[in-house]
């Protein structure tokens, strides 16, 4: 295995970096090497996970006060530490905190990158005999574009596993049920001999914990845990794009044996819109506009996600004509920033004339010497004549 890179040198910062500027750079790092900007790139994600590592390390104060004391070897077992391998942080989760409310583990939600994944909470293996960690749940969330381009907050409910409340989570009805499995002898392993040899396996009565519980809970049969119903409100920030993941830390199913709670997921779907289409920060809409208004020129209003806007058509406008309204688009996650609304002009020919409009148009046309085609109109057909011979 290759020698771990030194944390700080990974971040390109100092050892006496303050939280603000390890934040700058891992910000900048992260976006840079980000799998979503790299598609298929190997060393672009190694590189991410690497300084996702080495983020989660050094803004914990605890772990980077291990890590200069010790080194890698802080996190390599053995010494205690937070299993410095696994877990890290998306760059996301430095924009923007999302997450408000109730559901075992507080808040501080953030955007979860595909890669790295979020679903194990550590890269080394758990013993059995030891504190497991909770399941991570997903929860759908379906919003709208207005929603996604404000922000807003949503109370959401869901099912998780929790710590049974008739036992408070021992798994015993009396509370003090737990006793030294007979069969390994607390060990949590057993060894069985086959001729010259010796083999060591998990004690098939107590499952490798060591314990057995004489008076298993009928609420939750012993494991410590039982499902509810949870509520949590849940802070959607301004400019999400549509699939992100939001992140809640320690709301996903309460650990067994006292280990750590996983997290919930939030995969949030936008509502496709009646008017806009979106495209990263920008929008882009099809505007009707009357052949009067696109002859003559004049002013309309154009829809926003703000309200109504003004916009001044020259005369002349043809059809397929685009408008650009700066900062009248999404908002830029994380920034104060907005994209730009790109209005599509569609010029509407009126289906249905009376007489009196019909000879008013005729005469329109007369004043032009048409029949009624229009200058450009012969002059396409003139280049188009020698595809005709």
């Amino acid at each position: 295995m290759a020698e771990k890179r030194d944390y700080y040198e990974v971040l390109g910062v100092s050892k006496d970096v303050s939280a603000d500027e390890l934040k700058k750079a891992y910000r900048k790092l992260a976006v840079k090497f980000h799998p979503d900007k790299n598609p298929g790139d190997k060393t672009a994600e190694d590189k991410f996970k690497e300084i996702g590592e080495a983020y989660d390390i050094l803004s914990d104060d605890q772990k980077r006060a291990a890590y200069d004391r010790y080194g890698h070897a802080a996190f390599s077992g053995g010494m205690g530490g937070g299993g410095g391998g696994g877990g890290f942080h998306d760059p996301f989760d430095i924009f923007r905190e999302v997450f408000s409310g109730a559901g075992g583990g507080g808040a501080g939600g953030i955007f979860e990158s595909f890669f790295g994944g979020g679903g194990g909470g550590g890269g080394r293996p758990q013993r059995r005999d030891g504190p497991q960690r909770g399941s991570d749940l997903r929860y759908g969330m379906e919003i709208s574009l207005e929603d996604a381009a404000h922000g807003c907050e949503r109370e959401i409910e869901y099912e998780r596993l929790n710590s049974c409340k008739t036992c408070s989570g021992s798994g015993s009805t009396s509370g003090s049920g737990k006793k030294t499995c007979r069969t390994c002898g607390g060990v949590g392993q057993v060894i069985s001999s086959r001729g010259f040899f010796q083999i060591q396996q998990t004690c098939p009565d107590c499952s490798g914990s060591g314990e057995v519980i004489s008076d298993p809970c009928k609420s939750c049969s012993g494991t410590g845990r039982s499902k509810e119903r949870t509520k949590l409100r849940v802070k959607i920030p301004a400019g999400i794009e549509d699939g992100s993941r939001l992140r809640s830390g320690g709301n996903g199913d309460y650990g067994s044996k006292g280990g750590p709670a996983g997290d919930l997921y939030i995969v949030v779907q936008i509502k496709q819109h009646d008017i806009f289409e979106r495209e990263g920060d920008d929008l882009h809409c099809q505007m009707p506009l009357s052949f009067t208004t696109a002859a003559l020129g004049g002013e309309t209003t154009v829809p926003t996600l703000e309200g109504k806007a003004n916009l001044k058509v020259p005369a002349g406008t043809q059809n397929g004509t685009t408008f650009r309204l700066r900062g009248k688009g999404m908002k830029t996650l994380g920034e104060d920033h907005h994209g730009d609304l790109y209005v599509h002009v569609q010029i509407a020919v009126p289906t249905k004339l009376n007489a009196e409009q019909k000879e008013h148009l005729a005469a329109f046309a007369k004043s032009f010497g048409e029949t009624p085609s229009s200058t450009m109109e012969e002059s396409f057909f003139e280049k188009a004549k020698k595809f005709f011979k």
